[in-house]
Formats: structure tokens, sequence, C-alpha cells
């Protein structure tokens, strides 16, 4: 009846909304349940949701055995909910809200500042513009860093090669940790998946400070 140009305007973009329900639809609920709505009614939800709940437990809340400035809070929702807040948080054109996509659970970390309670991880591009956002595996490249930290993989050599500061070909516990302390700093100059930290760190727990790791070891672990 209506076309799949038109079905995917109302699923994608901001202000695109299906023709409203009647008593007679399946999925009615009365008021105040809307009849029908755009991703920005939804957003005006989750922001107000952010700003009235959500915040203040990240920033302000007392009494918590973890101060703010060390605190985390795990918002699980729907693809909407969080295409909402993403849109938010990184100031999203209402043109490109339709290319912004949420793979289904695939965690995404942003970072705040306490004070301003503004995002402060560097800016990084992606398909629907930049992004303070870091993807635990990134919704763009899910294969390709399947494939480039599998043994010999792209990744992992590029990995290594960065924290053999003295071209040695191994690495020991130390330059192993050191090259870690590396990848945390947000320089934006460039971008480390989240994944990857993750394989870093497990090899980390495993090697003694003086022990050391040859590449042929590294891309086995």
């Amino acid at each position: 009846e209506f076309g799949g140009d038109e079905l995917r305007y109302w699923r994608r973009s901001l202000h695109g909304k299906a023709p409203p329900m009647d008593t007679t639809h399946e999925y009615y609920r009365p008021p105040p349940a809307p009849l029908t709505e755009s991703l920005a009614d939804c957003q005006r939800r989750v922001v107000n949701c952010w700003e009235d709940v959500i915040a203040p437990a990240l920033f302000k809340e007392e009494g918590l055995p973890i101060s703010p400035q060390d605190r985390t809070i795990m918002v699980v929702a729907h693809a909407n909910t969080l295409r909402s807040l993403m849109a938010h948080f990184d100031d999203v054109p209402d043109d490109q809200v339709q290319d912004l996509y949420v793979p289904n659970s695939v965690p995404i970390l942003y970072r705040f500042e306490t004070a301003t309670q503004k995002p402060i991880s560097v800016k990084l591009g992606t398909g629907y513009g930049d992004s303070h956002a870091r993807w635990m595996l990134s919704a763009e490249n899910h294969h390709a860093v399947r494939k480039a930290i599998n043994k010999g993989g792209t990744l992992t050599r590029a990995l290594f090669d960065a924290m053999d500061v003295n071209i040695e070909g191994q690495l020991t516990g130390t330059e192993l940790e050191a090259g870690v302390r590396e990848l945390r700093k947000d320089t934006g100059a460039e971008f480390i998946d989240c994944v990857v930290m993750g394989v870093a760190e497990e090899i980390l727990r495993q090697l003694g400070p003086n022990e050391v790791l040859k590449y042929t070891e590294f891309e086995q672990l």
C-alpha cells in the first residue's frame, strides 16, 4: 500500500512516522499511548529519561560506593532508544540519522566529563558522521576486525609492531604493559577497537614483567 521507500522513511528517518492507528488496530492502546510516532518523538522521551534519571545517577547521586568520576551506568534498550541517545550525544544532523545503525548485542561505550556532563572521547569518523562512541566491536568493521585479529592478521601484526619500540621482534611484559597504557590514551591520532585492547590485556595477564614474547607466540594467544 505504501511501498518500500515510504516504509524505510518511517523506520530510519528522524521525523517520518506511519499513519496513526485507530481503535480497530490490533496494537491500539488508549491514551497516553501514542497512535503513531517518529524517532524524534521517541528521542524526546529518551532524552528526558537521560536528563531526569540516568544522568543524575551517573553524575550526582550521593552515598554510593563508587564516586561519580569512576562510575559506570549500563543502559540496555531497544535499537531506536539507543539510536536516539547516540544522535543526542553526537549531535547527529537530522538528515544523517537514517544512517545511524545499532546492531544487536554490541556494547557501545561513551565517556563523560563529570563537571560538564558531556562526552569527552575524541570524535571518530563513522558512517553517520563523527561520534564520541567506542564500540566493543565496531558495527561497521566487525568482520574485518575478526579477520584482522586472527593468526597472521594485519591488526595483530600492527599491534605487536606498535608495542615493539626497540624493533627486536619480541616483547617483554613491561613493554606490553607500556603499550597497553599507550592504547588507553584517548588522543584520537589512531583508533584501536576496544576488542583489540581486550586481547592485549588478556596477554598481559599471562606474561610476567621480564618474560619475553615473540610475534609467533603473540599471535597464538
